[in-house]
């Protein structure tokens, strides 16, 4: 099956879609990953588009476990991601009539749920989606999971080589907040994602980006973008700067500085004091303590295993085959799958 993932250019919405039931605006497009995968440079740059209103990243509405879209089932916890649609869509509340709105969570693109609930809140929606090729997308998002404390396995063949103890239950770390983020090769199921997305939506509504390409060209790809939503793609889109995925070097020290800031949060008082601190102290002289503590608490990723990676593109050719298949272009040469056994 061959699914086009460029849409017409047709006469642009005004003012975005109504909630009937809310009487508020929901989303116009969603970015729906995967993580590691540009999301967050494209969100920021999205952002940047005076047609575009785009909150905070990652609401994570659609995706979470227990919601109500309903209404008058459960009810919102301050400081916490919603759980009601009301919640959710006062998130859009500052987009002003001329803009479209636009959200980008990553994990929707893996989320069994998240489509059907999506479609269901907003039918005219548009979807972005953004791939990777596999080994360096895995490798990138592992690094990233140890980086947030979700992963204790630092050597990314053993953490791979733990996915089905982990699907088991087992070996999954004690401050583990998302044991399915762990199931690293669970992740690599592109054509089944993008399927659930297809099943809900039409073709033409759906937009699959490859990561080389955006990383390659930024201007080119935010513009190809821009003309999908039919907006104006001639302002310019302005680049962005996104910090690589690095290896954690002093954990425990990380981890003292990341639990204050958590309690900071929590504490009214310390909170706002912190956030005055913040104001009163030069934005060039913060960036210059950021980028010390960067270079302390973090230091460049371990050269990859070559011989590994090479085992696991052999083992994901056959699903960057079927992608290829699958969207009509040719990502087994584009990845370089092609010399792979």
């Amino acid at each position: 099956m061959t699914v086009s993932t460029e849409r017409p250019v047709s006469e642009r919405r005004a003012g975005g879609a109504l909630d009937e039931q809310a009487g508020r605006r929901v989303p116009d497009f969603f970015i729906v990953g995967h993580a590691k995968s540009g999301t967050t440079a494209l969100h920021r740059m999205l952002g940047n588009h005076p047609q575009i209103h785009m909150p905070a990243k990652e609401p994570r509405f659609f995706a979470i476990e227990d919601i109500d879209i309903e209404g008058g089932r459960l009810s919102d916890v301050p400081g916490r991601r919603p759980r009601t649609l009301d919640g959710y869509l006062e998130l859009f509340a500052g987009a002003r009539p001329d803009q479209l709105i636009g959200e980008a969570t990553p994990v929707y693109l893996r989320s069994s749920v998240a489509a059907e609930r999506m479609a269901r809140v907003c039918p005219d929606a548009r979807i972005i989606a953004i791939l990777r090729e596999p080994v360096s997308f895995l490798r990138s998002f592992h690094l990233q999971s140890v980086r947030g404390y979700n992963e204790s396995q630092k050597d990314f063949r053993k953490a791979i080589e733990l996915v089905q103890a982990r699907r088991e239950g087992r070996r999954v770390p004690r401050r583990c907040k998302t044991p399915a983020d762990l199931l690293y090769t669970d992740h690599v199921r592109y054509v089944e994602q993008l399927r659930r997305f297809h099943a809900v939506y039409p073709a033409a509504q759906v937009l699959v980006l490859i990561y080389e390409d955006f990383r390659a060209d930024n201007d080119a790809t935010v513009r190809r973008v821009l003309r999908f939503l039919d907006l104006d793609d001639t302002p310019p889109v302005g680049r962005v700067r996104t910090l690589p995925s690095r290896d954690l070097r002093l954990t425990p020290l990380h981890s003292l500085v990341r639990l204050r800031r958590i309690a900071l949060r929590n504490v009214a008082l310390a909170g706002a004091l912190s956030r005055a601190a913040g104001t009163l102290t030069p934005a060039r002289l913060r960036g210059s303590v950021r980028s010390r503590w960067r270079r302390v608490a973090f230091t460049a990723p371990q050269a990859p295993d070559e011989r590994f990676a090479r085992e696991l593109r052999r083992r994901f050719k056959p699903e960057v085959q079927a992608l290829s298949e699958y969207l009509g272009r040719d990502l087994v040469a584009r990845w370089g799958y092609d010399d792979v056994g």
